[in-house]
């Protein structure tokens, strides 16, 4: 395990996650350490546009025409 230092937190956000850390009953650490492990296991916004570009290459290309045509031909 390792020890993360935040300075510069404000008061009332400080105060906001201890009430809630109190609320679910743990410690404020125990509280922040959970919200970090949730975070990290989430992927990022960046990460997800990446893994749908690289799987977009492996579609074939479409042309506007033949896809409204698709389209209107769908809806009769």
């Amino acid at each position: 395990m390792v020890s993360i230092t935040i300075r510069d937190v404000p008061q009332e956000v400080r105060d906001e996650l201890a009430s809630r850390a109190a609320a679910s009953g743990r410690s404020l650490q125990e509280y922040l350490a959970q919200a970090l492990d949730d975070l990290a296991a989430k992927p990022s916004l960046e990460g997800v546009l990446v893994d749908i570009r690289r799987n977009a290459r492996g579609f074939p290309a479409l042309e506007m025409d033949s896809l409204t045509a698709d389209l209107a031909a769908d809806r009769r």
